[in-house]
């Protein structure tokens, strides 16, 4: 190790000795900046310092044919600067080269975390495979900006895709980011997402049965050949409860002692519990048992909970008149039910198993009748005001003005 002014002469001159690998010479003009010299030839700036630490570091700033001693001295003095501030170049350079792309993020830490518990992560993969790693994947998580998540929403939604198709693609980033914010992941300091709004979906299907449709269905599913028909159906409408929660239970699950039905396993992979109501327990009283009978619905044939009853439920719903209702509808029916009955969204939340009043809120129908007996409320509680109010202008004292 020498110290010497380093000059351009020098530098292009500069050869290691016969009997050393490499070999280093320190510039007098610019603080800690040094040449590495080795004995392939090879020439290469580097600028040493000490950390908070005490410790020594050293940064490689580029070789001697890609850049000039002038820029060399620049950037040396820049480091120490940075150094003087309290800034660590070499702990950024470290954290630059930890900072995972999406792809890496997405294959090593979010799908092992989102298999754990939800039992729908293979839409996820469906999402990712489809639309999010061809677009993102060989970006780095820090490189990931707010412009890049407008213009992956809009184009989405300029392909042909509907609001929600393209509302899907912002809420998983969405929560992508804010995992990777949690997870401290290097180089993440906030979440592009942020104030990316949705688009509005006016394209969302509401059908609720009524009273009289929920007896018409009954009847229907009554006359089907699938025997197990005539329970499903009304045991989804008794629970809003979802369709596979039904096809999936079991007797064990069944407290009647505390008129508790636990559902093991639900969409977000949590367990849950259904009050066993008065017209849930005459139903379940009905259903045929078999001795040593896990299932509660199970397929006379198997023993086993029905794959599918969509031909069953096709059939019964085209019988009935209502080509239209899908399964699900009968969730949204129980909740449009209870909510016209007068109960509260706090209660029937509680009782579909959300998270979020406001997605209870999509199944808070209210029945045209239910609506005119609120306004005539009003009526009735401005009743004895409209008795006083005038009825024609002279009935109002004129009043003198200055």
């Amino acid at each position: 190790m020498a110290t010497i002014q380093l000059t351009v002469q020098f530098v292009k001159g500069a050869k290691c000795p016969a009997d050393r690998k490499k070999t280093e010479f320190f510039d007098t003009v610019s603080k800690c900046l040094s040449l590495e010299v080795r004995s392939s030839g090879g020439k290469t700036y580097y600028r040493r310092y000490r950390d908070a630490r005490g410790r020594l570091r050293q940064i490689k700033l580029g070789d001697e044919r890609d850049i000039s001693l002038s820029d060399a001295r620049k950037l040396a003095d820049k480091i120490g600067n940075q150094v003087t501030m309290g800034e660590d170049p070499f702990q950024a350079k470290q954290t630059a080269r930890s900072v995972p792309t999406f792809a890496q993020f997405i294959e090593e830490q979010y799908l092992p975390h989102i298999k754990t518990y939800k039992r729908s992560w293979g839409t996820d993969v469906s999402l990712l495979n489809n639309h999010l790693l061809p677009r993102f994947g060989k970006r780095y998580m820090d490189d990931i900006t707010r412009q890049d998540i407008v213009k992956m929403h809009l184009d989405r939604k300029a392909s042909g895709a509907a609001a929600g198709s393209a509302n899907r693609l912002l809420i998983m980033m969405r929560f992508i980011f804010n995992l990777a914010l949690r997870w401290e992941v290097p180089g993440v300091k906030d979440n592009p997402t942020k104030n990316v709004p949705l688009m509005p979906e006016n394209n969302k299907r509401e059908r609720y049965l009524s009273t009289d449709e929920a007896r018409t269905l009954y009847g229907a599913v009554c006359q089907s050949e699938n025997p197990m028909l005539q329970y499903i159906v009304p045991m989804l409408i008794l629970t809003g409860a979802r369709k596979r929660e039904v096809l999936d239970a079991r007797w064990e699950d069944f407290d009647f002692d505390r008129r508790l039905w636990r559902i093991p396993t639900t969409k977000l992979g949590k367990p849950r519990h259904v009050p066993i109501s008065d017209g849930l327990m005459s139903l379940l009283g009905a259903v045929p048992r078999k001795e040593g009978g896990e299932h509660v619905f199970a397929n006379p044939a198997t023993g086993k909970p029905y794959v599918s009853i969509q031909w069953a439920w096709n059939t019964a719903r085209i019988r009935a008149g209502m080509p239209e209702v899908r399964v699900h509808d009968l969730r949204h029916s129980f909740a449009s039910l209870l909510i016209n009955s007068g109960r509260s969204l706090y209660e029937v939340q509680k009782l579909l198993g959300h998270t979020q009043v406001k997605t209870t809120q999509r199944y808070a129908h209210l029945a045209p009748k239910t609506l005119l007996d609120a306004s005539n409320a009003a009526t009735v509680a401005v009743g004895s005001v409209m008795g006083v109010m005038p009825n024609r202008v002279t009935d109002v004292p004129l009043v003198a003005v200055g």
